[in-house]
């Protein structure tokens, strides 16, 4: 018989439970708060679906009443430095980070609304009503609620999508020299989510303050934990990772609150993560005012031994028999939080005229249109001052290997910016990664070079939640931009759109670099041109180098924004010998100003990256009098508009010459706006080069036959003589 024994994880995980001595040896002013911040987050939550039920609210009203007691139990206590984010239920997270910081959690019974508290309200309620006075300025609404000042770094509409961005502002807290720490919240339904896993195995292997916060109210809509989870203990998930777990009646805010305190003592130590579970439960469906039973998904006899359970009830209850509140007292505190709300609705809303008995949101209050697309990405202003090299400026060279320019420039900066933290998969080994690009980084910076597990979602995440913490400046490698698509979410949904949905004004800035790899036999997933994907995206800038010392300096540019740039750089380019200036890692180029690599007068050919030197062969080939355009900046706010036009208008013939598949293709939109913007120049439509429809194969023919080349490109021009006339 084989010898078996038991394995343990060696991390505890424990059900914890408040006492009666526990509430005896409770400071009063904790009770008094916790009583308070429940009472003016139920009222408010009440004000919204009062809202929502006049059809004032634009979107959902995702209400968090039932679910008070864990957001209250664990934020009281937190300090201002101290950051949370949330779940997109995540109006009672905001709020009690919100009014922790502006009263310190202590609160007057006798006065419960204060200025400050009020202002609290209002700017949240407004937030969620969409207005100007909101705390994002009304882009935000009731998912995406941000108070840096706060501590609140957001709440989230993407299920688990926060995860990642709490763990890198946990990275930032601790390698700032802190003992501060972050809280993620999330629900049963994330608690299944790759990103959410993926974050707690991050934060385990390096050390991160950061508690991973469980709502479990059991029902994702109206799908029971139990249908999801063969285990619906949800804290067990810290186990898998090393991660000390608590698991507590998130309806008792005293027992959240002890066990939150275990957890920081943990976290402030420099000890690592933490799981917290909570068992909750939402009194209304996910969304409005109908209880759950009302759509037939749980029973009401569950809901009625919930509601007895209520937060509020018990923190009164246990101040009641502790003769620290009478009822008048209690009653008191539901009556000032329910007048403070409706003076809070009554500055934002009012009589609607043309409808008897309807009210309006106040016309005044409304955003102007005009900031519709305010914020997008930053106005640039950061560069100002920046030592600019002209394409004409002489001075003496020396010759380099692109890709050792590449680690060069990289290891200037991170002399010159000890913000700057390189973080990717294998960047701290091999000598300088897979290509060489990261070459001596590890031995000089050791500390801020780090090696990642195969979690694209968690590290580049991870990455956007330093970036927006400010502390530092990540520059992360994605070792082919095909995986981008595992990372989707926090590229696009979080990092891209992170300045423009929390108000326009928080900096992003990170750099992503990446390599097109077609040609090197890596097959159908490796081998991807990311720009065309990237620059459907709104908050991303790009850059394409097609030499080393447009790469010196573009990439010291996108060091300098405070905007996500996405860098991509081609395994062609990285072997090849090209001529930089003598000495010189610190110029830049600018911002949005392509390269006239060839005049003429023919045509213009305009295209990036390493397919610029092939556009060059196949011009001087073919005998085509051509401008030449390196765009350089591939992003719709950067791409050189006028060099474009300066030679459409000279030309009258536009062939745009891209390698990759059709399907992704940059050069689609690219033709569609010269065409919109350019028509009455064009003697043609704009004719294009790309590679075909599929992805390119393994098969060293069948990849050939998938992407552009020089035989693409003479193919292009002899289109586009044809148009001509045959001239």
């Amino acid at each position: 018989m084989p010898e078996r024994r038991s394995l343990e994880t060696g991390v505890p995980w424990v059900s914890l439970s408040s006492t009666a001595a526990d509430w005896k040896a409770a400071d009063p002013n904790l009770l008094t708060g916790m009583l308070v911040q429940l009472h003016l987050i139920r009222a408010f939550e009440e004000t919204v679906l009062e809202l929502a039920g006049e059809g004032l609210v634009h979107g959902p009203a995702h209400s968090s009443i039932g679910q008070e007691g864990g957001a209250v139990g664990s934020i009281i206590g937190l300090r201002s430095t101290d950051a949370v984010n949330g779940s997109h239920r995540g109006h009672h997270q905001f709020l009690a980070k919100a009014l922790t910081h502006v009263e310190g959690g202590r609160h007057d019974l006798g006065e419960i609304a204060k200025p400050a508290v009020r202002e609290v309200l209002q700017k949240t309620l407004a937030e969620i009503l969409g207005l100007a006075q909101g705390y994002c300025r009304g882009r935000g609404g009731s998912m995406h609620l941000q108070w840096f000042e706060a501590g609140a770094l957001g709440t989230n509409a993407i299920v688990g999508g926060g995860a990642p961005m709490a763990a890198g502002n946990a990275w930032a807290q601790r390698h700032a020299g802190t003992t501060d720490v972050t809280v993620n919240y999330f629900g049963d339904g994330a608690s299944q989510i790759g990103s959410v896993l993926e974050s707690m195995n991050l934060a385990a292997v390096w050390k991160l303050p950061v508690a991973f916060f469980i709502e479990n109210n059991m029902y994702g809509v109206s799908t029971h934990v139990s249908e999801i989870s063969a285990d619906t203990r949800l804290s067990v998930r810290g186990q898998g990772f090393s991660i000390p777990s608590w698991r507590v009646d998130g309806m008792d805010p005293l027992a959240v609150h002890l066990a939150m305190r275990e957890a920081e003592e943990r976290m402030r130590a420099g000890e690592g993560p933490a799981v917290i579970e909570a068992d909750v439960y939402r009194f209304f469906h996910q969304n409005g005012p109908y209880p759950g039973s009302a759509f037939g998904y749980r029973p009401k006899e569950e809901e009625a031994q919930w509601r007895v359970r209520d937060p509020l009830e018990r923190v009164a209850s246990e101040m009641r028999t502790l003769g620290l509140l009478t009822d008048a007292e209690a009653a008191g505190v539901r009556h000032q939080s329910q007048e403070a709300m409706r003076d809070v609705a009554g500055a934002l809303v009012e009589d609607d005229p043309e409808r008897a008995g309807k009210r309006r949101i106040r016309p005044e209050l409304w955003p102007d249109t005009a900031f519709v697309d305010v914020g997008v990405r930053g106005d640039a202003s950061e560069l100002r001052g920046a030592r600019i090299r002209g394409d004409a400026d002489g001075g003496a060279t020396e010759e380099v290997r692109f890709v050792d320019a590449v680690a060069a420039v990289m290891q200037r900066r991170m002399e010159q910016d000890e913000r700057i933290v390189v973080l990717g998969e294998d960047v701290h080994r091999l000598a300088g990664g897979t290509n060489g690009a990261t070459k001596g980084l590890a031995h000089a910076f050791p500390e801020r070079v780090l090696g990642t597990p195969i979690s694209e979602n968690a590290f580049v995440g991870l990455a956007g939640g330093m970036a927006l913490d400010g502390r530092f400046r990540p520059v992360v490698e994605f070792m082919y931009p095909d995986f981008l698509w595992v990372a989707a979410d926090q590229v696009f949904n979080q990092i891209g759109k992170a300045r423009h949905m929390f108000g326009g004004v928080n900096p992003v800035p990170l750099v992503l670099r990446t390599k097109v790899a077609m040609g090197s036999g890596y097959g159908s997933q490796h081998l991807m041109d990311p720009a065309g994907i990237f620059a459907t995206s709104p908050g991303w800038r790009i850059i394409a180098p097609s030499c080393a010392a447009d790469y010196i300096g573009l990439m010291n540019t996108a060091l300098a924004l405070e905007d996500p740039v996405l860098v991509i750089e081609h395994i062609d380019l990285y072997g090849r010998r090209d001529e930089i200036p003598e000495g010189d890692l610190d110029y830049h180029l600018p911002l949005g100003r392509a390269a006239l690599r060839r005049e003429g007068t023919e045509a213009t050919v305009i295209s990036y990256l390493s397919m610029v030197g092939v556009v060059l062969d196949a011009v001087a080939e073919s005998g085509l009098d051509a401008d030449v355009i390196d765009l350089r900046w591939l992003d719709r706010a950067s791409v050189d508009w006028a060099c474009i036009e300066r030679s459409v208008k000279k030309t009258n013939a536009v062939l745009i010459v891209e390698q990759g598949a059709q399907g992704t293709s940059y050069g689609a939109w690219l033709a569609d706006e010269i065409h919109r913007r350019f028509f009455d120049w064009l003697d043609q439509p704009v004719q294009r080069v790309t590679g075909g429809e599929a992805s390119p194969s393994i098969s060293k023919v069948l990849e050939r036959a998938a992407i552009a080349g020089g035989e693409e490109v003479a193919a292009g021009i002899a289109r586009m003589r044809d148009e001509m006339g045959g001239r």
